[in-house]
């Protein structure tokens, strides 16, 4: 599941001020949906989960105590079934990979994978995106936030359901190290275009692209082919990658 296909019709409305957290101003980052487990799934959730599932109440995290090192630190905000995620995971274990989701077959099937694989560098949360970010990671802890392929709610009078939008673009900036980089990816054009524009009038963030390409870069070989990816190529759609670093 995509994280922004998460975002309810209530996301972006609630009874409290603007200077409330955001997940207590009724924003959220996902929506719940149904979906049937398969006995690996449910294997994942049952006996991988104790060992790399995280929870709010699990409070503000030490990172460093966490994964029991100093290392380059990575955030993916829904992950969907997290192939792409537990491919970097193998790929780079010098990093540390944190997946935010709240689709329960897609949680299950990462933790399945990820301990069929033997990978110590990752961890997960079954929990609001925009709720971990404020409670339980600490502000400039991260080298790079993922964004990809999330539901680009194409309908104008759905716009604000995106999450792609100014408050959670500053949040993320506050979790960010200087010099770190959030790095968002989508198969539609106009999804691209709105992150663009809340990009460029986002305070404290730098395009990494080139004039050439601005405001896109071409997709980076770190980040794996997506079924997303490879869905929307059949369907003679673009993907357009970008990549912002925060700056002080």
């Amino acid at each position: 599941m995509n994280p922004s296909s998460h975002d309810s019709p209530e996301s972006t409305t609630g009874p409290e001020g603007p200077d409330a957290p955001l997940h207590r101003r009724g924003i959220k980052s996902y929506v719940l949906r149904a979906g049937r487990m398969t006995q690996a799934q449910k294997r994942g959730l049952e006996e991988v989960w104790p060992r790399l599932g995280l929870t709010l109440a699990d409070g503000r995290q030490d990172l460093d105590a966490l994964f029991g090192r100093v290392a380059p630190r990575v955030v993916e905000i829904g992950f969907g079934m997290g192939a792409s995620l537990v491919e970097q995971a193998e790929r780079h274990p010098e990093t540390d990979f944190i997946g935010i989701e709240v689709h329960m077959p897609g949680v299950g099937k990462l933790l399945d994978e990820a301990d069929k694989r033997g990978l110590t560098n990752l961890r997960v949360y079954r929990e609001d995106a925009v709720a971990v970010l404020e409670q339980c990671l600490p502000e400039a802890s991260l080298d790079s936030v993922q964004l990809y392929f999330p539901d680009p709610w194409p309908k104008k009078k759905h716009h604000k359901r995106r999450i792609v939008q100014p408050a959670f673009v500053a949040l993320i900036r506050t979790r960010l190290k200087p010099g770190g980089t959030l790095h968002m990816a989508t198969d539609w054009q106009a999804y691209a275009e709105w992150m663009a524009e809340v990009m460029e009038a986002a305070p404290g963030f730098a395009n990494t692209a080139t004039a050439e390409t601005a405001p896109y870069v071409p997709r980076p070989a770190f980040r794996p082919l997506t079924k997303f990816e490879a869905r929307g190529e059949k369907l003679g759609h673009g993907v357009w990658d970008l990549i912002y670093r925060r700056i002080d």
